[in-house]
Parts: structure tokens; sequence; C-alpha cells
């Protein structure tokens, strides 16, 4: 079974320019990407999506693969599709241009499952630990079924928790070992069959992922089983300045990214 990865990365970010290219301990930030993405054991290839030259040549010029793509492109996974319509592979893991700190255990268990030939689509959540964060919609909640699978992704918060005891609040609902087990957050990695990301590429999106702003739920939509894989925490994206500089601050004190975030 051959898996790529492939990192989506543009240059014109709303909330921070060119942060593909910020600095991150001396290197642009999709090289350090990059380099996490090389060492996860399950990836026989890793490249850069992009559409800017000026990305493209900072992998190159490293020794990376990079690939220009449409400009026109909505989203990341379009970009994504783009370059695995033209790459021979079984498995097509789309990973995040803005994650420095990316675990490559995460990238190894989530192509671990697809030795099962009829697995499809999976993914990857963590333990919601907050209230703060259940209620929060830029976090996104998902409820599985008893095998592991996605049966809905959402913005709003996700189980409805009946308090059924007087002590029990929505603060401290998430003290329970249980409930923090049901309570997940799911993070933005992909891996796919390559067949399955090129059908689904195509497909218009539905209703429901017009509603919560998820790409995922056009799968669901169209009746495409997505695993979930559960790992104990994610890694730090970067979306703004502060994120950038609680990064570097991160990346100074461990380039791994062993350190628990």
């Amino acid at each position: 079974m051959k898996a790529i990865g492939i990192i989506p990365a543009r240059y014109g970010s709303t909330r921070l320019p060119a942060k593909a290219l910020a600095d991150l301990g001396g290197e642009p930030m999709i090289w350090r990407v990059y380099e996490r993405a090389r060492l996860a054991r399950s990836l026989q290839q890793v490249l850069v999506a992009t559409d800017d030259q000026r990305i493209l040549e900072a992998v190159r010029d490293r020794g990376g693969e990079a690939v220009m793509t449409d400009p026109r492109h909505p989203s990341g996974t379009d970009r994504v599709a783009e370059v695995a319509n033209k790459f021979e592979c079984d498995v097509v893991v789309n990973l995040q241009g803005d994650e420095p700190l990316m675990r490559p255990e995460t990238v190894n268990l989530l192509v671990e499952p697809f030795s099962s030939p009829d697995l499809r689509m999976a993914t990857v959540a963590t333990p919601i630990r907050s209230a703060e964060e259940f209620r929060d919609p830029a976090v996104v909640k998902v409820v599985l079924d008893e095998r592991g699978f996605a049966l809905y992704f959402s913005r709003s918060p996700l189980p409805y928790f009946r308090l059924d005891t007087p002590t029990a609040t929505p603060d401290n609902v998430f003290s329970d070992v249980h409930t923090r087990l049901t309570a997940l957050k799911h993070l933005g990695l992909y891996a796919y069959r390559r067949e399955t990301l090129l059908w689904l590429n195509h497909l218009q999106p539905t209703a429901l992922e017009r509603a919560e702003k998820l790409e995922q739920l056009r799968a669901l939509g169209h009746s495409c089983p997505i695993r979930v894989l559960i790992v104990e925490s994610g890694s730090p994206g970067v979306d703004t300045p502060e994120d950038l500089e609680r990064v570097r601050r991160l990346y100074a004190v461990s380039p791994s990214g062993d350190e628990p975030i």
C-alpha cells in the first residue's frame, strides 16, 4: 500500500498573509511542516501543493517536492485533489500546512486502518476538556457510532448532555472520563482512498455542508463512512500573529513537538 502526504499551502491567508513563509527557527514554516511529515513512516512520499512560486521555491530549494496548483481553488482539499490526480497511490493524507508541530505518530495512526480494503476515509479527534471548548463554534464536534465511525460533525455543542443529578453542571460534566470520550473535538487531518478523494471532489456541496461550512459533511451526506481515530491531543495551528508567536515559543523549547500541548 502506497500512502502519500500532500500539504496544501497558499500564500494569501486572510488573517496572516504569507504565513507559509513565516520564520520558524530559521526556516520557513512550510518547511518545518514538511520535515515533520517526512518523519511519518507510513508515508512513502510527501508533497506541497501551492499556488505561489515563492512557496514552491522555498520547498524545492531545500530538497523537498512541491507542485503548483490552480490559484482559484476554494479550499485546501481541492488543491490536494488536483495533486492526487497526478500521482499514483492508494491512500492520500491531507496534511495541515499551518501545523509545524504535527506529530508523525498521529499520521501513522491515521494511515494504519487502511490495511482494511473496505476503509474509504479516516480522520482524527481528541477529547474536549472544558465547557468553553464545547460551546465554541470554532471547535468542530464529532459524535461516533459504536464502531468508531462518524455519525455527525457540528459547530454546535454535540452531543447534548442531560444533567440528571443535582451536582452535575455544564462546567463539571467534562471531568468524567466517560463523558470526555463522548465529547470529541475534530482535528483537521484526513486520509482517503485516492479514488474516494477524487470522487468527493467532483460532488456538489450538500445542504448540511453549506449550513455548517464543514467539508466532511459532504462525505457523510453521500453515505461515505468516516473512521475517527482518537488521540490524546492535537498540535497547535497558526492562523493569527498570536498563534505564530505561541508556536515559536513552543518550537524554541521543543523542536520535536514532543512536549505536551
